[in-house]
């Protein structure tokens, strides 16, 4: 079968034929539906080194963290599933015993500095493949929802769900306001997903003006970047400041300009992982406001987003690209040639 594999540090990917895989026990065969391409899977491969990244994610290995797929076969010991049934895939791998993993939060594993892999494309083969191996417990079901378009919410779906579930007591009744920095693809669900769960305006804001005119259409209330930025962002709260705001990017600028337009007692979390900095001070700081950071999200969270999706509440851009196109998916990723999420399609749409 083809697969796109991470061969070694600082190199493209490359496409290749690799052997089929087979289920193990408690796992299952899926035939891949869709498969995201993040900037994630570009930090692995243009970025890390044998010595800065995660130890984990040593070449070489499938990439594709953001997988749907259809069930094929069942390993030993896996019950309940019917062959052809649609489902997508919870990418975290934790140990599966400790206090985390019996949570779901495999994301948080107290014994991932001693596991083989992160995750599903993150050191073990993921899903930019025609077929890929999966752990049964981390099946979502779809049900007849389009597979394809579903594959980028296990990521790019999940990570802001669950920064905007940590802040929605500070979302609930009348009179507030979130702000969503950066849309590309998670700020556009970002968008949708507090549209969805709360009652809260949502501001939103970026420099690419296509983005802005999608978010407006979602409902959100737009502030392009640049000059003033900050004071009209405060002048649509009425002076108050945002009650919770979300950083998709996470460059000091942009997590600056979070805390500078957060309301007193309000919180700001950093979800892009560009790695900014930002230099805290007591005088400068609305009061008790909160900064902090989020990293994914439980799978119990996954079955929320797409009861979502299945619903009709979310709907993510994608532009979706043959098995045979996978590495242009990649290159048109990494030179920010996309409007919308790239999906590789192995099997068709």
């Amino acid at each position: 079968m083809k697969a796109v594999v991470f061969d070694q540090f600082k190199t493209f990917p490359t496409l290749k034929d690799v052997e089929k895989p087979t289920p193990g026990p408690g796992e299952v065969l899926l035939k891949v539906a869709g498969a995201g391409a993040c900037h994630s899977d570009v930090a692995i491969f243009s970025e890390f080194t044998e010595d800065f990244g995660p130890a984990q994610m040593k070449p070489s290995f499938t990439l594709g963290h953001e997988n749907s797929g259809w069930i094929e076969e069942m390993g030993p010991g896996v019950e309940g599933f019917e062959k052809g049934d649609a489902f997508l895939v919870y990418g975290p791998i934790g140990c599966g015993h400790c206090k985390a993993c019996s949570r779901g939060q495999d994301t948080y594993c107290e014994n991932a500095a001693g596991m083989r892999y992160l995750g599903t494309g993150l050191g073990r083969d993921g899903g930019m493949a025609e077929y890929m191996v999966v752990p049964a417990r981390n099946l979502v079901p779809l049900g007849e929802a389009d597979p394809v378009a579903a594959a980028p919410l296990s990521d790019a779906g999940l990570t802001p769900y669950h920064a905007i579930k940590k802040s929605l007591h500070l979302l609930g009744g009348g009179d507030k306001f979130a702000l969503v920095i950066g849309l590309g693809g998670l700020g556009q669900l970002a968008v949708q997903i507090l549209t969805a769960l709360t009652g809260a305006t949502v501001i939103a804001t970026d420099t690419k003006e296509e983005a802005m005119k999608a978010a407006e259409a979602r409902g959100a209330v737009i502030v392009p970047g640049g000059e003033g930025q900050a004071e009209k962002i405060r002048e649509i709260t009425g002076g108050k400041g945002v009650d919770a705001v979300f950083d998709l990017v996470g460059v000091g600028p942009t997590i600056e300009l979070g805390m500078t337009v957060a309301a007193s007692q309000g919180r700001v979390t950093v979800v892009g992982i560009a790695g900014g900095n930002y230099q805290w001070n007591f005088y400068t700081t609305p009061y008790e406001t909160e900064l902090a950071n989020t990293y994914w999200g439980t799978i119990e969270e996954l079955h929320e987003v797409v009861a979502l999706y299945r619903a009709g509440k979310i709907e993510p851009d994608v532009q979706v690209y043959a098995m045979d196109e996978a590495l242009q998916a990649y290159h048109d990723l990494h030179d920010g040639k996309l409007s919308a999420r790239a999906v590789v399609a192995p099997h068709g749409r």
